[in-house]
């Protein structure tokens, strides 16, 4: 079966902003389609000229920081990618040096790690980046192939398997098989060699602990009685996990209200089939205990694709009090709320009474897998 390329959504911001005078800074999870959409990019600007800097021979080229030898390799080419372009270092000097030296020329970085890449980029070239974030495929890509029947019906497989290009239309078989490939050492090598821990044992363990709680409050406290982790360790895991794309926090929102909770926050996986895989658990969707927790996550990583594609700067929060009164997502953007509840079966919800007085002009909206398409498809 000839595989299905699909369009990403940030293509047209990212075309947009070419030959502006800014490095292009594409990032986000391992095997996300980072490669591919560059390359989308060559494609449609022939010339272009292609680095990947895992290859020790494009590492000595740019140890060098002689713009000049980059250039002449890559000759008359107007775009210039780098890929993987944490992996070396002082990336940021040397993009620095180049849209200094040739700003007629368009300089294109990606990264599957935060570590090196945003950092030391930032400072170099503030004022001269454009970062994009890069997620799993969203359902409004997927409808390029799908059809809102077909959505549909694979909503449960999306809520199993995940969403990563290369995995997403394959056999179920070949699903389990290649997450369980993308779980293993290979997920975590941007955080074993940041540490240089040798095992990832240690990493899958705080990850299962953090999986089985998706939809729930985290306590670093309890995640290190459970892992046998200090509770620093615990926090400086989390960040490097956080930094490599594997999961993201959802802070509490909370405007002084007494008995709103706060500085708490919630964990999410970026892909639902990594979250499955590193539990070992593929059951089926009708079957499963924790089918809530995989909407809501599922459901909350479509939004934020939603607000991004658009060019939106949104805050996302969930809220909660004391006397377990909570909501799912809280957008907040151009200084509007939007309150979010996701059920995957179609029930009917009250927003809590609470809320709604304290933040009147909020609007509620409850998500579920009848109506998803008003709310996840855009």
């Amino acid at each position: 079966m000839k595989k299905f390329i699909y369009k990403r959504s940030i293509y047209p911001r990212m075309e947009k902003w070419l030959f502006q005078g800014k490095v292009l800074i594409l990032y986000g999870p391992r095997q996300v389609g980072k490669t591919t959409l560059v390359k989308q990019i060559m494609e449609n600007y022939p010339g272009s000229y292609y680095l990947n800097c895992e290859r020790p021979a494009v590492k000595d080229l740019l140890a060098s920081m002689n713009p000049e030898n980059i250039l002449r390799t890559a000759g008359d080419a107007r775009i210039i990618i780098f890929d993987e372009a944490q992996k070396i270092r002082k990336i940021g000097e040397t993009l620095k040096l180049l849209i200094d030296t040739h700003p007629e020329r368009q300089y294109i970085a990606t990264g599957s790690s935060s570590f090196q890449l945003v950092s030391e980029v930032s400072e170099p070239l503030t004022g001269r980046n454009v970062k994009f974030f890069l997620f799993p495929l969203s359902l409004q890509e997927l409808s390029q192939q799908y059809d809102l029947l077909k959505l549909k019906e694979k909503l449960p497989d999306f809520l199993c398997f995940g969403t990563y290009p290369d995995i997403v239309d394959r056999l179920v078989e070949e699903q389990i098989t290649l997450l369980d490939e993308l779980s293993s050492d290979y997920l975590f090598r941007d955080v074993l060699q940041y540490e240089n821990i040798k095992h990832s044992d240690t990493i899958v363990k705080l990850l299962k602990a953090i999986a089985l709680q998706t939809g729930n409050e985290v306590s670093f406290r309890e995640l290190g009685q459970l892992t046998g982790l200090s509770v620093e360790t615990v926090q400086k895991y989390i960040q490097l996990l956080e930094r490599s794309f594997v999961l993201f926090p959802l802070p509490s929102f909370s405007r002084n209200l007494r008995n709103e909770i706060a500085r708490s926050r919630k964990y999410y996986f970026y892909d639902l089939g990594i979250r499955n895989s590193i539990i070992q658990n593929y059951t089926l969707l009708k079957n499963r205990t924790d089918k809530g927790a995989l909407w809501e996550n599922f459901c909350i990583v479509n939004r934020m694709q939603l607000h991004a594609n658009a060019g939106k700067k949104t805050n996302f929060y969930f809220w909660r009090t004391y006397q377990q009164k909570e909501i799912d997502l809280i957008e907040e953007y151009g200084g509007k709320l939007n309150a979010l509840e996701f059920k995957f079966g179609n029930r009917k919800v009250k927003p809590p009474v609470q809320f709604m007085k304290t933040y009147p002009e909020a609007l509620f909206q409850v998500v579920h897998s009848e109506n998803f398409a008003d709310y996840l498809l855009g």
